[in-house]
Order: C-alpha cells, then structure tokens, then sequence
C-alpha cells in the first residue's frame, strides 16, 4: 500500500475533521472485504496488522489447532502448528500470515472506495450534528442567489433554502447581504442534511431579544408569548422575575436602543412590548396597546373576553384590518370581542 495513498489519508483526518480511528476502522474494514473477495478459497476468519509508518499491510488467517485437517482455510494440524510455536496445544487458535502478492494494490483500490464513502457518511454526520445543535437558534448566512421565489443563503458548510413563505414581505435578498435567520428545523435525508431557516418565524423576534436584552439571556426577564405578522407588527408579553427590575423597560434599553436595534434587523417591523399578567383580565387589556381599555370581561369556559374601550379608541384597539386586535387575541390565547363605550351602554 503506497505511501500516497497513506499520506491521502492522514490528510483526510486533519481536513475532514473525522477521527484517525473511525478512518483506520474503515480501512481494515475494506482490506479484510478485498481479501475475502478476491482470495476468500485461502481462509475464512481473517485479520490485517497494518504498519502505516511503514506502508506494509499483512494479512493473518485465524485457525484452529486440531488432530486431522478436513479444512485447511479455517485449521492446522497440531504438527504445523508445534513447527511455528512449540506450545502450541489442541484447540488453540494460531495466527497464520496469508498475505497474497501484489495485495496492497488490490486492498488500497477498494479502500479508497470505501473510505471516500465513508468520508461523505461522516461529512454528513458532522454536519447534521453542528446544524442540530443550533435549530431554533439564530445563524447568520450569506445570499448567494435567488431562484423561482427562493433565496438560497450560504451557512458556511452547507447551503439552506429560505422559501417564500418564509421571506418577510418586503425584503429584498441582494447577493453577498449577510442575514440573521431563525433555524426552524434541521432533517437528515438521504441527500445529506436539510436546513430549513426562517425570517417571519416568532422565535426570530425571542432570538433577537436575547440576544439584546441581558436580563432575558439571564433568564432574570421572561418572554411568555410572541405574536408577530412578519414584516408588519409583533407582540411581545414580558414578565419579570426580580421584582426591581421593569420587564418593558429591559427590553426597550436606554433611550430605547435595545428594541431599536431589534427594529432595525427586521426592516421597521413594529414592535408591542407587553407586560404580561397572571390575571387575564390585565393581560388582555396590556395586549391590545397601545388603546387604552376601560374594561375587560372574561369567560372562562369559553376561553373569551368582552372589552369595552372609549369611541375615540376603539379604531385603534382593533387596528389597521383587525391587526391589533388579531395579534392581541394570538398573544393571550383568547377570542377577545371589542366594543366601544357606547355601544356597550
């Protein structure tokens, strides 16, 4: 077996980032597999000793030590036997070199298949692990082309689809623009690994404050619910843990940087910042801002409220198309019904 050929695979190992044993694995694999296929009449339970320093590679049939041969591919005679190793006995198993001519060329033709089938296996294993580890977590990827309402983003060791409907409307996606994404799933197909990444997910908008907000990274403020209509308003229902700390203020920052910074990722997306309440009542009301509500009327069995807010509000508590209202609804998990003052009387 060449030293070109035992080079090659010292080079995989320090590329590919796959371990010297699992390649090493693979390589007795495919020489004990050419023995078998090409001089399998010569023995049965084989084994390899390979020296990759030295480029040699030998072959050992295992036999068993017995009075009479009936078959000489999986026994020896006590006599031969006694001729390698005087203390050979009955029934032990001897290691007999069975190397063929010229079988490092035939043994390095079929490991080179295997092992190059081997580093596809592994390149895919260590993909889909790294990219596993990361779903629902925010990459950042390069676009690299558009196509048929596809964006195809580069993540560096694998290329990922950001489908129509998972592109903010809007948004233009320029080749080389580097995008924050949200990883919504991570498949391992027969094809390799499958990213599916994502602009208008909900858990974009939770990555984005965390990763801007401390208090939440820390877990000292909680985000309880997000509603979000990508590319035109999100609603973010926050709650603290530490009583001395304002969950909006955190989230809003000084002078309002924090979520301005958020706005700015996601093209003057608008942004609600909620306080969230135990107390449905407080929480409905909180979730339809910014329209100030008089009151609020829960059924429980139903799971539905009744809110009554000033004529002059009631415009913008159910929004532009029913927006504010819809998202309210989303965020708190109840079917909310508004009326204005006097309509209510």
């Amino acid at each position: 077996m060449n030293q070109e050929f035992l080079g090659a695979l010292t080079e995989i190992v320090k590329e590919k980032g796959i371990s010297e044993e699992e390649l090493l694995e693979v390589l007795d694999e495919a020489i004990i597999a050419a023995y078998k296929k090409n001089y399998s009449s010569q023995a049965q339970n084989v084994k390899i000793r390979r020296d990759l320093k030295k480029g040699t590679i030998k072959v050992y049939a295992e036999k068993e030590v017995v009075e009479e041969v009936y078959d000489d591919s999986t026994e020896i005679s006590l006599e031969e036997a006694k001729e390698i190793d005087a203390r050979f006995q009955l029934e032990d198993k001897v290691d007999i070199e069975v190397t063929p001519k010229n079988f490092g060329r035939v043994a390095a033709q079929l490991a080179k298949q295997m092992v190059i089938q081997k580093i596809k296996e592994s390149e895919r294993s260590i993909i889909y692990n790294e990219f596993a580890e990361k779903e629902h977590d925010i990459i950042v990827g390069t676009v690299l082309r558009k196509d048929k309402g596809n964006a195809f983003v580069d993540l560096g060791k694998i290329e990922a689809i950001l489908g129509p409907n998972e592109q903010m409307p809007g948004e233009n996606y320029n080749f080389n623009e580097m995008l924050k994404l949200y990883i919504v799933e991570v498949k391992d197909t027969t094809k390799g690994p499958q990213v599916l990444v994502s602009r208008t997910h909900p858990g974009l908008v939770k990555r984005l404050f965390e990763l801007e907000v401390p208090e939440i990274y820390e877990g000292v403020v909680e985000v309880k619910s997000i509603a979000r209509e990508a590319g035109s308003r999100t609603k973010i229902a926050v709650h603290s843990n530490d009583e001395s700390v304002d969950p909006m203020g955190a989230c809003v920052g000084p002078k309002g940087v924090r979520v301005q910074n958020i706005v700015n990722e996601l093209k003057n997306e608008k942004i609600d910042i909620i306080k969230w309440s135990k107390d449905p009542e407080e929480y409905i009301a909180n979730a339809l801002s910014p329209a100030k509500v008089l009151e609020v009327t829960v059924n429980e069995e139903s799971k539905s409220a009744q809110v009554v807010v000033e004529d002059s509000q009631l415009s913008l508590a159910i929004g532009k198309e029913g927006q504010n209202v819809r998202l309210a609804a989303k965020l708190t998990g109840w079917k909310i019904d508004i009326k204005s003052k006097s309509q209510a009387e």
